[in-house]
């Protein structure tokens, strides 16, 4: 038994929920499809698939099974994708699709260091915010952000997570006082996104406690840039996207309100059609992104907490 085929096989059997089906997909016979399903169970001592006369069912220990062969064979494309561009030059044009808040903020400042890495690939790089097929629209890869909507059908890669968080100008907090607590925010004027759900409260979280505060807003729009500029001119309290906000932080301009309080958690995550056959400028996209944000699940544009 080839167990790796025997494992495709399975999964493929899955996906398409008969052994037919499976059979037409791979240019198998049903014959061969069946026994290489029987020959894992075999070798696992184990059923993986309920058989009826009209459907298949996954068992309990099939369906664990299932999800971690999707990972393998999926490491296994990686894989083979890897090695096989990686010697190839990376060139032709890179079609990047970004949302507009993240291409501005951060996207813009790496991609000289991509290209001077890179100097045979041309960037094709669009902003948008509303929602676009990568396939449909021709482009390579795509970073998306939390709210945006995914096809299920493409590869995933989470880059970081954004908090929402609260933030003023020095020279507001030196006329009104800086919030201690989230009740606080009520006595303050806030700069708000034009969001239903964020126009009479904002839901302060602290681990797995969140708070609806009641806020009064000096200003609402539907633009971050808008925002910030009111923000950075003293108008009060403002929400935004950590990644917004890093050259805000580091400068001084913007100060960090209730640090570890957040208002809410944004995923950035690049997506791209397949692992399989990546050419080599996109895997080499691929790779220096995952490179800049190593550790998916944290926020890198955060101010480190100040010392007790």
């Amino acid at each position: 038994m080839d167990r790796l085929v025997s494992m495709r096989v399975f999964v493929k059997v899955v996906d398409h929920g008969s052994f037919a089906g499976a059979a037409a997909a791979l240019g198998m016979s049903a014959a061969v499809v069946t026994r290489n399903v029987a020959d894992l169970e075999t070798h696992l001592g184990t059923r993986l698939l309920n058989r009826t006369t009209r459907r298949l069912s996954l068992t309990e220990t099939g369906q664990q099974y299932l999800d971690r062969v999707r990972q393998i064979l999926l490491d296994i494309d990686d894989a083979d994708a890897a090695a096989s561009s990686s010697s190839q030059q990376p060139s032709g044009t890179l079609r990047i699709y970004c949302h507009p808040a993240f291409g501005k903020a951060q996207l813009a400042r790496l991609l000289p260091r991509f290209a001077q890495a890179t100097p045979d690939v041309v960037l094709d790089v669009t902003l948008a915010d509303h929602d676009v097929d990568l396939v449909e629209q021709g482009f390579d890869v795509g970073i998306f952000i939390g709210l945006q909507k995914l096809d299920a059908s493409m590869i995933v890669r989470q880059l970081a997570t954004s908090n929402v968080v609260l933030s003023a100008a020095p020279d507001y907090l030196a006329r009104r006082g800086a919030p201690g607590k989230p009740s606080d925010i009520a006595q303050h004027d806030c700069l708000n996104f034009a969001f239903e759900q964020l126009r009479h409260t904002w839901p302060v979280a602290w681990n797995d406690e969140v708070v609806h505060v009641p806020i009064t807003s000096r200003m609402v729009s539907n633009s971050g840039d808008i925002l910030r500029q009111g923000a950075l001119a003293g108008m009060g309290i403002m929400l935004r996207s950590s990644f917004t906000l890093e050259d805000d932080f580091e400068s001084g301009r913007l100060v960090q309100l209730l640090q570890g309080h957040h208002v809410g958690q944004l995923s950035v995550m690049m997506v791209y059609p397949s692992r399989r056959l990546l050419s080599a400028k996109v895997r080499s996209f691929v790779d220096f992104m995952a490179a800049q944000f190593p550790r998916p699940d944290s926020d890198p544009w955060l101010p480190a907490p100040a010392l007790a």
